[in-house]
């Protein structure tokens, strides 16, 4: 079985998270997989962002839209409640504050006036490193508990498979949720796409009736066809309950080797990491099969 190192938000210990040129770098650095999260705008449009609320760590306000706009400054507001274009006004191109408590600061390099790209930039992006051996892994962000700040599942796992579809990566792509509404509903719309299950302890309280004691079987149970919990969740008996339920599980996110060589001990089918570069060399050491990088982008016309 090939283990598979993912990376996380492009690769957040290393450039800016969802971002084109975090992308960019992650792709020519070498992963299996590239995640990525989405939202949607004010006027449906799919846009790069972990957060529901424009987050105060990796955004900057530069200066509003027009003269008086009454949403600005656009930090701290809800993503739905903004405009692409108004989104497009922020710096995302830096970690704010920089403070020696946060360790991405530490790591990532800052790319001052990078913008928040759209989910089509990205996918137009990875075709023109034409980066078939590099699989998507779109993560849905939805809050079943905070619905003024989510959109409609079915609606949004629709608008994603479309765009993914229009750039002919459906093949080659996972859908991704905490929200199990969305593996449902991307099973009956996209059925031979790759659907993981995100679970963590603090988000147990989303599904509602519980999950019971097998949570593997209940995510099979969802639509789910890997499961991807947090470290802390991933033990002997989560892994010989995801066997039965014939799921592969992808653990995140491990940044450190130690932890790697547990988790691959373990057996789990693949890595999610803020570090691509060093899980390579976790998988260098152990003799597994390292994704080749991708690129660099030839300039038009050569």
């Amino acid at each position: 079985m090939r283990v598979e190192i993912h990376g996380h938000r492009g690769a957040r210990g290393l450039w800016p998270e969802n971002t084109l040129p975090g992308m960019s770098r992650t792709m020519e650095l070498g992963v299996h997989a590239l995640e990525l999260d989405v939202a949607l705008t004010a006027d449906r449009r799919l846009v790069l962002t972990h957060d529901l609320t424009v987050s105060a760590v990796t955004s900057a306000d530069t200066r509003p839209l027009r003269a008086g706009d009454p949403l600005y400054p656009y930090v701290g507001k809800p993503i739905n409640a903004l405009t692409l274009a108004q989104l497009r006004m922020l710096d995302v191109g830096v970690r704010w504050p920089r403070h020696l408590d946060d360790p991405f600061a530490l790591t990532q390099v800052a790319l001052p006036e990078t913008r928040m790209p759209t989910l089509g930039a990205v996918l137009g992006l990875v075709n023109a490193y034409e980066a078939e051996g590099v699989r998507l892994h779109v993560e849905l962000k939805s809050d079943p508990t905070r619905p003024e700040l989510t959109a409609d599942p079915e609606m949004f796992t629709e608008l994603v498979v479309d765009e993914l579809e229009r750039h002919g990566r459906l093949g080659n792509v996972a859908i991704l949720s905490f929200d199990w509404r969305i593996l449902r509903h991307a099973a009956t719309v996209a059925p031979d796409t790759r659907r993981f299950a995100l679970i963590e302890p603090d988000t147990l309280h989303w599904h509602e009736g519980g999950l019971g004691d097998d949570i593997p079987a209940a995510a099979r149970a969802a639509g789910a066809t890997t499961l991807s919990p947090e470290h802390v969740m991933v033990d002997e008996a989560l892994m010989a309950q995801a066997a039965a339920a014939e799921l592969d599980v992808a653990v995140w996110t491990v940044n450190e080797a130690a932890l790697a060589e547990r988790m691959l001990d373990l057996g789990v089918a693949g890595i999610v990491t803020d570090y691509p570069d060093r899980m390579r060399e976790v998988w260098r050491e152990r003799g597994l099969e390292l994704p080749a990088p991708v690129g660099p982008l030839k300039p038009v016309g050569v």
